[in-house]
């Protein structure tokens, strides 16, 4: 049996995304818009305006020219035979360059017969453009005249057929006159008014754009200005501000942003002046209490030795009223910036298993690692911060403790498993935070509250990491990860 080949995916690439314009790009834009616009509006109507009254003058002129011309030809009384001799003044006197006329006879009318029947082809051969049964019929009885088109240029056909004086002795029959006059004269100066609408329009355009460009710098000159003043201020520049001229609306907001930046300025600084002190307070407080409670910790563990249950009692609270005291002086020292490292080649395994020795764990906690990974960093923080991990986890999780240690990212990574609850969900974010317990979750705790805070504090100084998850079959899975110091990192 042949194995099935692989089949090829192939992914369509995404479509790439617009990038937003700028707010002077959409300003100018709309400026430009409204200026075409204004411009195409008013060559339009300037368009259609001229158009209309070069028409209407060629048509009055054309209109009274052949008025004229028939009314000169033809007399008003006129003996027999001379119809053909006027009907040929007539085609020599209306055909010039741009006007041909067509003369026919054309008999009255007999029993409602209309006497332009069936001269429609006759017409527009003689012509060379097109005319309409309907424009013959009209011709015979009124002077009409119709704006056609034809081979691509226009025409404007004029139709009357000349009525006798009263009393006076007509022709007969009486002569038609169709005149068609060429309006490509016409044609070539709108053609030459389009063109010099359309460069009036781009230059129009183009100072809009100029006038647009030259604006919006100004207009947005202060708002770059205050972009900048803020993102100095959000970086922590108290003291960016703006300047405050003009009258405008940007002045008002120039202005507001210098009186918030003012206002920021006096509570940060404070909350600052705040902070210091507390911090301040906290370390003497803290100092103030280590050389009493040293001596307080001597006399309870003797009367411990010698007394009964409320010696020991006090005892145990001595003490743990003593580590809370060198926690906060730790902490203190973070808060101060006082921490540092001190560097040295660290043998982890060795290291570990001095933690756990120094404080009875060596039977509680199970340690896996290789023996020889060597790791550059401060020994005693090493120290802190797995004592606080296994003893959290000895505490609320319970035996056995896993300590496993493997090389990773040019450092260790070392991870702290109990075998306990786990940690409640609501509690994962904020289990590093000062102060934060999980009594409600887990046994009680005679921690301070401070442990875990502390590791943290010490895998950051070294440049690390310190995470903390559930693990899918149960409890607190806490990674801490270190780097390798080089030489000249130590501080």
């Amino acid at each position: 049996m042949r194995p099935l080949r692989p089949v090829a995916r192939y992914v369509l690439p995404s479509a790439p995304r617009l990038r937003p314009m700028g707010l002077r790009t959409r300003l100018t834009a709309a400026f430009v818009a409204v200026a075409l616009l204004a411009a195409l509006l008013a060559s339009g109507i300037s368009y259609v305006l001229v158009r209309r009254a070069v028409l209407q003058r060629v048509q009055d002129t054309e209109i009274s020219d052949a008025r004229q011309t028939v009314a000169r030809y033809v007399p008003a009384t006129a003996p027999p035979g001379v119809g053909e001799i006027v009907r040929q003044q007539l085609r020599v006197a209306l055909n010039n360059g741009d006007r041909q006329a067509w003369v026919t006879d054309v008999p009255d009318p007999v029993a409602g017969v209309s006497p332009a029947r069936n001269l429609r082809g006759l017409a527009g051969r003689a012509l060379g453009v097109p005319v309409s049964q309907d424009f013959l019929e009209q011709a015979v009885r009124i002077t009409v005249f119709q704006r056609v088109r034809s081979h691509g240029h226009a025409y404007l056909l004029i139709g009357m057929w000349p009525g006798p004086p009263d009393g006076a002795t007509w022709l007969d029959p009486r002569p038609l006159v169709i005149v068609a006059v060429s309006l490509r004269h016409e044609e070539q100066e709108l053609a030459s008014l389009t063109r010099a609408l359309l460069i009036a329009d781009g230059l129009a355009v183009l100072m809009a754009l100029v006038m647009a460009l030259a604006a919006t710098r100004g207009v947005l000159r202060p708002v770059r200005v205050l972009g900048r003043a803020a993102r100095a201020l959000g970086d922590g520049d108290l003291s960016a501000r703006v300047g405050e001229r003009g009258r405008d609306e940007l002045t008002d907001l120039a202005r507001t942003f210098n009186r918030t930046a003012d206002q920021l300025e006096r509570m940060v600084g404070e909350l600052r002046a705040k902070d210091a002190a507390s911090r301040r307070f906290v370390a003497d407080v803290s100092h103030e209490l280590r050389t009493p409670l040293t001596s307080m910790v001597a006399m309870a563990e003797v009367l411990a030795e010698d007394g009964g249950e409320a010696a020991r009692l006090v005892a145990v609270e001595t003490r743990r009223l003593g580590a809370l005291v060198g926690h906060l002086i730790e902490i203190s020292r973070f808060d101060a910036g006082a921490a540092a490292l001190v560097l040295d080649d660290v043998v982890v395994a060795d290291a570990v298993a001095a933690t756990l020795d120094a404080r009875g764990w060596t039977d509680e906690a199970a340690v896996d690692g290789p023996p020889d990974l060597v790791v550059r960093l401060d020994p005693r923080r090493l120290d802190v911060i797995v004592a606080n991990l296994v003893g959290n986890a000895l505490r609320h999780g319970g035996t056995p403790v896993r300590v496993t240690f493997v090389p990773e990212r040019d450092g260790v990574e070392l991870t702290v498993a109990d075998t306990g609850p786990g940690i409640p969900q609501d509690l994962l974010p904020l289990i590093f935070n000062r102060f934060v317990k999980a009594e409600a979750a887990r046994s009680r705790s005679d921690g301070s509250g401070l442990g875990l805070s502390i590791a943290l504090e010490n895998a950051r100084l070294h440049g690390g990491s310190l995470a903390v998850a559930n693990a899918p079959d149960g409890g607190a899975v806490f990674t801490l990860w270190l780097p390798s110091a080089d030489e000249e990192d130590e501080k």
